[in-house]
């Protein structure tokens, strides 16, 4: 694998006593590409990606993100990156300018930054009319939207979206992944995971998880070719069935 590569990983491994979560993956991504890391929940995804972003510490294994060693330099990978999770993670009693303005600030932006950076999210996710409405009274989708914009706000060199999409209606979430093409097309290199299937074709390449491993690797037309599948629901099917 290319040190060049904007996320390189051999053998990555994370055990939590005699439980192995993820189990010796390997894998490169491309600057600029949108990777999708799928699979059902449990399979490993989110232990996977936070690894990658410092968050924890690989049991064996090697790799580097943005050009850092994820063992030894996490600190560093955390000033290069964005990072989304899971759960929501903005401040529902602070208002919607008020968390772009905290997280910001956590990014090391200054003052002005913060100013002209506010501003240009607040008129990408039109939502400038409400700059000051409580973040607790959003609809979900909304307050996706926003935390994917303060997570780019300081234009990290990768993204990483964990389950982005989890519980948003079909419209939010194609609009959502109009806001990841994007990104990716600004140079931002995205990583996202994901369990639904239908997501797979708006990723450049995608890894298929199953139980801790990588059991299938490549664009979603080549897997579908490979595992000779109409659609990603039935590549993942036959995986999952044959393990």
């Amino acid at each position: 694998m290319s040190k060049q590569d904007s996320i390189w990983v051999e053998d990555l491994t994370k055990r939590f006593g005699s439980f192995t979560a993820v189990d010796s993956i390997s894998f490169q991504v491309d600057p600029g590409e949108v990777f999708g890391f799928l699979g059902a929940n449990g399979a490993g995804k989110s232990t996977a990606m936070k690894m990658l972003c410092g968050l924890l510490q690989p049991t064996s294994g090697i790799g580097e993100v943005a050009g850092f060693n994820i063992r030894k330099e996490s600190e560093k990978i955390k000033k290069k990156i964005g990072y989304m999770s899971q759960k929501f993670s903005l401040y529902n009693d602070l208002t919607i300018a008020e968390n772009i303005q905290f997280y910001a600030g956590i990014y090391g932006l200054k003052s002005r930054e913060i100013r002209e950076k506010s501003r240009l999210l607040l008129d990408q996710i039109e939502l400038n009319t409400k700059a000051d409405t409580y973040v607790g009274s959003l609809p979900l989708g909304w307050k996706q939207k926003i935390a994917f914009g303060v997570a780019m706000i300081h234009n990290p060199e990768i993204i990483f979206l964990d389950e982005p999409t989890g519980g948003v209606d079909p419209l939010t979430r194609r609009n959502f992944w109009e806001m990841i093409r994007q990104a990716a097309y600004q140079g931002t290199t995205v990583f996202v995971t994901t369990h639904y299937m239908d997501e797979a074709e708006y990723c450049d390449r995608i890894s298929m998880m199953v139980d801790g491993r990588i059991e299938g690797l490549g664009s979603p037309a080549d897997l579908k070719g490979e595992f000779e599948s109409k659609n990603m629901d039935e590549v993942f099917l036959k995986l999952a069935r044959a393990t």
